[in-house]
């Protein structure tokens, strides 16, 4: 008896030890299980039971509820759906988070509180020195400063500077049995008229004409005159210089970090090479006394297109101002020719005008002009304008021969 009291004892105990081993290892399966959402049907009301909760719309009007696929859930109201780029609560459209009203972030300025900046290069717009760069490289022939040569640039020393024009044989007007004026203009691209267009600087100037021309009026003060009669003259040099400026150019100076440092200003140059014609304005007399043709220039005047701040504006040629060319005679007598072929047979520019070694053609005479027409206003055609210039030559020519007699 006593042994079977025993053996039940042992089995009970050995019961109730395997279910407090059960019931541990169920609990903790519990622990690591996540709990089951009840089942809720397609139609239910994803509000909740929430009286506060907009109701479901009905027929006989009744609450109405949102859809049941209503994106904003069911815990807060108007609330923006779940991929809504702005985030927040409460249906209110917030931007990203970030610091205040900061750009976005391929913002190409950077900074923040949404405030352009500019550039790392800095700002281009600060108040930063101005300096006017005077031109002294000896490359515009209008602007630029003559450098004289310290040191003698040929072997044989010149004495052009002192030379002087000889004075015109004086003619009783009861001598000038015949006078014509002619109009003539030279065209500096034909190749016998290229020393009008020789550009080189010597001690003595840029040798190209209208540089000549040019620095005559501003340096050797020769008055400058609006009209070929004489009557205007430009009594402000300043103004006279303004016309045959090139503009300004402004450019900006960066240092290393690409910031402003300081603004250049210079002088652009000025398309001296639009202009390559030439009127001059001649009278043409026969002295009876010396019993030969004279041929007196009475003005010159550069010709060329319309030029504003250095740029060339396409149209027809007209004259820029004029010279009373007495006036002139100094100047151009200490001013020599270019000759391509020998340089020790220069002649001076007083010169080489007095002996017409220059082409040209007539584009206007007093020779049956009886309205004082140019050549282009009744000829339209510019080879029979260039062909009633040689007939012109040719009378003047055939008066002087039926003088004498063989």
């Amino acid at each position: 008896m006593i042994m079977q009291r025993t053996t039940i004892k042992l089995f009970a105990a050995t019961l109730v030890f395997c279910s407090i081993v059960l019931s541990q290892d169920v609990m903790a399966q519990a622990k690591k299980a996540p709990a089951k959402k009840p089942a809720t049907p397609t139609n239910a009301n994803p509000f909740g039971k929430d009286d506060t909760k907009p109701a479901a719309t009905t027929g006989g009007g009744g609450t109405q509820q949102p859809p049941a696929n209503n994106p904003f859930g069911a815990q807060a109201q108007n609330q923006p759906p779940a991929n809504n780029p702005f985030g927040g609560q409460q249906g209110q459209a917030q931007p990203p988070r970030t610091n205040g009203n900061q750009p976005p972030a391929n913002n190409p300025f950077g900074g923040q509180q949404g405030q352009a900046q500019p550039p790392a290069g800095g700002n281009r717009n600060a108040n930063v020195p101005i300096e006017v760069i005077q031109s002294n490289q000896g490359n515009d022939p209008l602007m630029d400063p003559v450098r004289k040569s310290l040191r003698a640039e040929s072997a044989i020393v010149s004495d052009q500077k002192e030379r002087t024009p000889l004075p015109y044989d004086h003619i009783r007007e009861d001598d000038a049995v015949y006078r014509q004026k002619l109009w003539k203009v030279i065209d500096a691209r034909e190749k016998i008229n290229a020393p009008f267009r020789y550009n080189t600087t010597e001690d003595n100037g840029n040798q190209l004409f209208f540089a000549i021309l040019y620095k005559a009026v501003t340096e050797d003060s020769i008055v400058a005159f609006e009209d070929e009669r004489f009557t205007l003259p430009y009594k402000d040099i300043e103004i006279f210089k303004t016309k045959f400026s090139g503009g300004v150019d402004t450019s900006d100076v960066l240092d290393l970090d690409g910031n402003v440092i300081r603004k250049e200003i210079r002088k652009k140059e000025f398309p001296v090479d639009s202009i390559y014609k030439f009127m001059v304005k001649e009278e043409i007399i026969f002295d009876k006394e010396a019993a030969k043709l004279v041929h007196r220039i009475i003005g010159i005047a550069p010709m060329g297109p319309l030029i504003l701040k250095g740029k060339v504006y396409d149209g027809p040629h007209y004259p820029y101002f004029w010279i009373y060319y007495p006036d002139l005679r100094n100047t151009l007598a200490k001013k020599q020719v270019y000759n391509s072929k020998n340089m020790g047979a220069r002649m001076t520019w007083e010169d080489y005008l007095e002996n017409h070694l220059f082409s040209y053609y007539i584009v206007k005479s007093t020779l049956d002009n009886f309205r004082d027409q140019k050549l282009e206003e009744y000829i339209k055609d510019p080879l029979f304008r260039l062909l009633e210039g040689d007939k012109i030559k040719d009378k003047i020519f055939s008066y002087e021969q039926s003088l004498w007699a063989y």
